[in-house]
């Protein structure tokens, strides 16, 4: 009894200050089991650090007026001047709606496709066909946006095999240069985009699905489910936090049109449906070497995106309860 009083009146901070002790030889314990995984983990942060963290401090020449001849730091002030000129710009509706508009119907059109495309993957019982098909919508990732925009400029010319099939087929009477046409170049920029990347977005899907137990499938075929019903009532609500979080990020980089895919499809003829912020961005900012106002826009739109981020998070996490954070 006289031992337990004795415990009782020693002072706790004892017992914390050797618990935080334990706890820090744990995580070093860990660290030294770890230890190549933990360099491994260094050199990403170090990365991070040199090349994504370490150059936001030149976000400030965006508020500068700044040249090449000049450090940033004795670049002269100019607080929101090229924020305002970007605004002001007798083609900023135009960037803004060639820009909202492709992304908007890339996100209507070209999201759900790969779900669609790995559901129905998932379904197919012939390895070899799978192995296929599989290799044949991959494949065009891997190709770049030079090469691809190479062979649709020569497909989609007047003397292109496009204009071949379409007359053999009797749609149409006249040859047509369609990169020269404008009514035509979100729907080129839209399917050759989702014929590049419909595969390879696909594998996260698959992988997802891949998770799935199989007993939940077999319950639902005993209670009469046919394949269409499964994938309804199985395969989707067990995605749903991974279809979830890459909505989250698709909306984030809604302003983000593949610079490299427009570039390389663009001409004088179809500018007046090609011209989106990246582009401009590169023509007004990058060529005539006003670094200040291209980063500027730059900043700018990553504001947007981070506020599209956090609407996107915060919505679906109150409809779905899933979200990034």
């Amino acid at each position: 009894m006289k031992e337990q009083v004795e415990l009782e009146k020693r002072p706790q901070h004892h017992v914390v200050q050797v618990s935080k002790k334990d706890k820090m030889k744990k995580v070093m314990k860990d660290i030294i089991s770890q230890k190549q995984l933990q360099v491994m983990a260094i050199l990403g942060v170090a990365w991070m650090i040199v090349f994504n963290y370490i150059p936001m401090y030149g976000l400030i020449i965006a508020f500068k007026e700044y040249s090449v001849i000049r450090t940033i730091a004795e670049a002269p002030w100019v607080g929101l001047m090229h924020f305002r000129e970007f605004v002001q710009d007798d083609n900023f509706w135009i960037v803004i709606k060639n820009t909202l508009g492709i992304s908007l119907i890339k996100l209507i059109i070209g999201f759900p496709l790969p779900i669609i495309f790995a559901l129905l993957m998932n379904e197919l019982t012939s390895l070899k066909f799978k192995k296929a098909v599989q290799t044949i919508t991959y494949l065009p990732h891997f190709l770049s946006w030079v090469v691809l925009g190479g062979i649709l400029t020569t497909w989609l010319a007047d003397v292109g095999i496009m204009n071949d099939i379409l007359i053999g087929l009797g749609i149409s009477n006249e040859r047509l240069n369609f990169l020269a046409e404008p009514d035509y170049f979100w729907g080129i920029v839209i399917i050759s985009d989702i014929w590049k990347e419909l595969g390879w977005s696909a594998i996260i899907y698959l992988a997802a699905i891949a998770g799935v137990s199989t007993e939940l499938y077999e319950a639902a075929t005993i209670d009469g489910a046919n394949k269409f019903q499964r994938m309804w009532h199985v395969t989707l609500p067990a995605i749903r936090p991974t279809i979830t979080i890459l909505f989250i990020l698709a909306v984030s980089g809604i302003l983000n049109t593949n610079f490299d895919q427009i570039l390389v499809l663009k001409n004088a003829l179809n500018e007046s449906a090609s011209s989106v912020i990246d582009i401009y961005v590169y023509q007004v900012g990058i060529q005539n070497a006003r670094y200040s106002y291209a980063t500027a826009v730059g900043l700018l739109k990553s504001i947007i995106a981070f506020i599209l981020l956090l609407s996107a998070n915060k919505i679906t996490k109150k409809l779905d309860g899933t979200s990034l954070f």
